[in-house]
């Protein structure tokens, strides 16, 4: 199974640049996508549609703003929209989720943060429901794989000159102590266990390859027992789509079609 994830600044200027045509010629089992900066209606068009694959949007019910969506080959069993957290906070950034027999993926578009103190707050109240979540389905009998801009960068090989970015919201001590957490409630990285190649980034603040800070806060974050089924991890560099880069990840994991 492969699955690409991308954060895309807007579907739109997202699929002039060609993003469909790259798609296309990728052979994904599931595609996750970020920020689409559009509502549903908006994507009618066939262009939004690939030949091949089921197609679900969630969007933010605000005009060019956030919005997730997952495109899967084989029909899944069920849908959830949103993580239905009791503070509501969830509704600041964007899940969307596609349930197999027994595995669950999700494209996901956590909030960001400025400078603004009241952001911040939204955005760590937002990774502590977070983290409750996740703490109370790794007791399922299932496994999860949560795709999408975490707005986090998980350790200092993950940053350009780390050192400088550690007053900045993504890489804050707080944001730092809630990544490492993750393997303790049974989570890990799936590209570093299909990576461990350094300079490796998905996104450019500049919006240009190479130019000016570096992140690597797009992320495929996946239950430990999925661990000896990342089979390969990469960053796809040879065209922009927008700021941010596609993750790809191959896993030795095969869907079942719904035999409903």
């Amino acid at each position: 199974m492969r699955i690409i994830s991308l954060k895309v600044d807007g579907i739109q200027q997202a699929a002039a640049r060609g993003l469909y045509d790259w798609l296309s010629d990728q052979e994904a089992d599931i595609i996750c996508i970020q920020d689409l900066r559009c509502l549903e209606y908006e994507t009618d068009d066939d262009i939004y549609h690939m030949d091949g694959y089921n197609a679900y949007f969630f969007d933010s019910g605000v005009k060019n703003y956030n919005g997730v969506a997952i495109y899967t080959r084989v029909l899944p069993k069920a849908l959830i929209y949103g993580f239905g957290f009791s503070s509501g906070v969830d509704m600041e950034g964007r899940y969307l989720q596609v349930d197999f027999d027994n595995i669950s993926i999700g494209s996901l578009l956590a909030p960001s943060a400025t400078s603004n103190v009241e952001s911040q707050e939204v955005k760590m109240q937002f990774f502590d429901d977070l983290q409750a979540h996740l703490s109370k389905i790794s007791r399922k009998r299932r496994d999860f794989i949560f795709c999408g801009d975490w707005a986090i960068a998980p350790k200092p090989d993950d940053v350009l000159n780390p050192s400088e970015q550690q007053l900045v919201s993504g890489f804050l001590p707080e944001e730092q102590h809630w990544m490492k957490q993750l393997s303790q409630i049974g989570y890990i990285d799936a590209f570093r266990q299909g990576n461990l190649d350094k300079d490796e980034y998905s996104w450019w603040p500049s919006g240009t390859l190479g130019e000016g800070d570096a992140w690597r806060s797009d992320l495929q974050i996946v239950s430990s027992s999925l661990t000896q089924k990342i089979d390969y991890a990469m960053i796809y560099k040879n065209k922009l789509f927008s700021s941010h880069l596609p993750i790809i990840v191959d896993y030795d994991i095969e869907l079942e079609p719904d035999e409903l």
